[in-house]
């Protein structure tokens, strides 16, 4: 892994790269384009563990994945989240899309992470080659603001907290109060992804646990039925975070998913 930090008007992001190296594993393929990883509500680098150096081995592709403003290594976020933080996220991808000089790319999101992957994919309709979404909510239900509630409530303990501060630091606070406060706000009662689902022109692969506790299947049905690909979610045998519960099956997953496009 190589980690660096990308300079923006608004503040460092936290950047990593992973390439496939492990001897026995499919070839690396170096006219492939990346795949783009974008964390969930409390997420950061560091909490994907070992899933961006799987895929990198599992598709033969480079993975890069990047703090967001405000989480893990990132600077901090420059006041309350606004409303608008989903489709706002276009403009750290131009940053880092610039950067590398990214022609094309994969996108893939976690949970909220998905729902920026599915803006970024219409804003970035030349160069996205495919969107893989994952635990993604399309829509605000009763699940989703309960789970969200009873997340809050767990992080009550100072220990938990803690355990929170550990990956982003100082900003722990205000990465929780973002995550809690902008989803029972007054702006989301109503909230859909059906706009940036209607933009998505490239091959999309919804992925979700039959446990997830933030979002029921109509989630990713819903996410499947509007944009381009299999007309089916993707069904895993776990909860939220596939990437932590079973990344091996995922990673196979994606990269089955990506092969019949090289």
């Amino acid at each position: 892994m190589q980690t660096l930090t990308l300079e923006t008007p608004a503040g460092g992001l936290h950047v990593a790269r992973w390439r496939p190296q492990a001897p026995g594993t499919r070839s690396p393929r170096p006219q492939a384009s990346p795949i783009v990883l974008l964390h969930d509500s409390l997420g950061c680098i560091a909490l994907w563990r070992d899933f961006p150096a799987l895929l990198a081995e599992a598709t033969g592709r480079e993975v890069i994945a990047y703090d967001r403003l405000g989480y893990g290594r990132s600077a901090p976020f420059p006041g309350q989240q606004p409303s608008s933080f989903i489709a706002d996220e276009g403009e750290a991808f131009h940053a880092l899309r610039e950067h590398f000089g990214l022609t094309c790319f994969v996108l893939l999101g976690h949970s909220v992470g998905g729902c920026m992957a599915a803006e970024i994919a219409g804003q970035h309709a030349d160069g996205c080659e495919a969107l893989v979404t994952v635990a993604t909510q399309a829509f605000t239900e009763p699940r989703t603001l309960a789970g969200i509630r009873e997340a809050e409530q767990a992080f009550q303990p100072p220990a938990a907290m803690a355990r929170l501060a550990k990956y982003h630091g100082d900003k722990a606070d205000w990465v929780l109060r973002s995550w809690v406060d902008t989803w029972h706000s007054e702006a989301f009662d109503g909230w859909t992804l059906d706009d940036a689902l209607t933009r998505v022109r490239c091959p999309t692969l919804a992925i979700h646990g039959e446990h997830d506790e933030y979002g029921s299947l109509a989630q990713p049905r819903r996410i499947a039925s509007r944009t381009p690909g299999p007309a089916e979610p993707r069904l895993l045998p776990c909860g939220h975070v596939p990437h932590r519960e079973c990344p091996e099956v995922l990673a196979d997953i994606v990269a089955e998913f990506l092969a019949v496009r090289d």
